[in-house]
């Protein structure tokens, strides 16, 4: 993969990410878009601005969900107000080390730093070393960051490449609570770019609200039963000032130009509103297993 200091100059071939070199989503993008440019960026708010206002990539990648932290916090809330749509989603693998600098010692240890995911998908782990924990923006970021201190009581869980790129130690390996720890990615871009719903199975995002009804959820999702549409999420938020505004992230299987998928979103605009399709994407192989 190309260096990211050289990013700036090919947008067209950049893509945006959430942290510094050796986060999870660099790898993420390494491994979905061998042949772009990593755009590492401070928070998930850059990472879509670099797309949608500043035109400093052509996409981003940013994590959905994680098969032991949940779902990642505030996603489901920018990606309703961006102007973004998803063209893709990626699994990866994860896999934490706990890293310290070379004096460090795993009895040493007073206090692991990592992003609240990290810290959450390793909790367990955590608790029987006995160590408090501070969250910080990213798991790469952390790892850079003791290496700055030089502290050998304070430890960072992040991939096994933060740790090379920081010249680290690494004091456990595979400090995950589970094997198999997965976080899904979405990938964003300016252009809706909905497969040919006959190269195979498609998954479509989109976002409703319904009015403060009984009922109003059960009939707007209707359709998708008596169509046999298959909802996969399906999440809930408020929004509005008087918190009477329900608004639902949903994804399912199929494309809207499937016959029962198309009579399933007539029904939806029927009984709800601000009916929004967030995209329309090839459904990732890791879904058959």
């Amino acid at each position: 993969m190309s260096d990211e200091n050289d990013a700036a100059g090919d947008p067209a071939n950049t893509i945006a990410y959430q942290g510094v070199p050796g986060a999870n989503s660099h790898i993420a993008c390494s491994e979905a878009f061998p042949d772009m440019i990593p755009l590492a960026c401070a928070s998930f708010e850059d990472a879509f601005a670099a797309v949608e206002t500043e035109n400093r990539a052509a996409l981003a990648m940013i994590p959905i969900e994680n098969t032991l932290g949940g779902r990642v916090a505030d996603i489901h809330h920018l990606l309703p107000e961006s102007k973004l749509y998803i063209v893709r989603e990626h699994y990866l693998g994860v896999q934490y080390q706990l890293l310290g600098t070379k004096d460090a010692t795993l009895e040493g240890l007073t206090e692991v730093r990592s992003h609240p995911q990290a810290l959450a998908q390793c909790r367990e782990q955590l608790a029987q070393l006995g160590v408090r924990t501070l969250a910080r923006a990213d798991t790469a970021g952390s790892a850079m960051e003791i290496a700055e201190l030089g502290d050998p009581t304070i430890g960072a869980l992040a991939p096994a490449l933060a740790g090379k790129i920081y010249d680290l130690q690494v004091l456990r390996s595979r400090f995950e609570d589970r094997i198999g720890n997965t976080t899904r990615f979405v990938v964003l871009s300016r252009a809706r770019r909905d497969p040919d719903p006959k190269d195979g199975p498609s998954m479509t995002s989109l976002i409703f609200e319904v009015r403060s009804v009984p009922a109003a959820l059960y009939k707007a999702l209707g359709g998708f039963a008596t169509n046999s549409v298959n909802i996969t999420k399906l999440e809930s938020y408020i929004s509005g000032q008087k918190f009477s505004v329900a608004r639902f992230y949903a994804e399912i299987d199929g494309h809207p130009a499937d016959a029962n998928v198309a009579q399933a979103f007539e029904e939806l605009d029927y009984f709800s509103k601000n009916v929004r399709v967030l995209g329309v994407y090839p459904a990732n192989d890791f879904r058959k297993k």
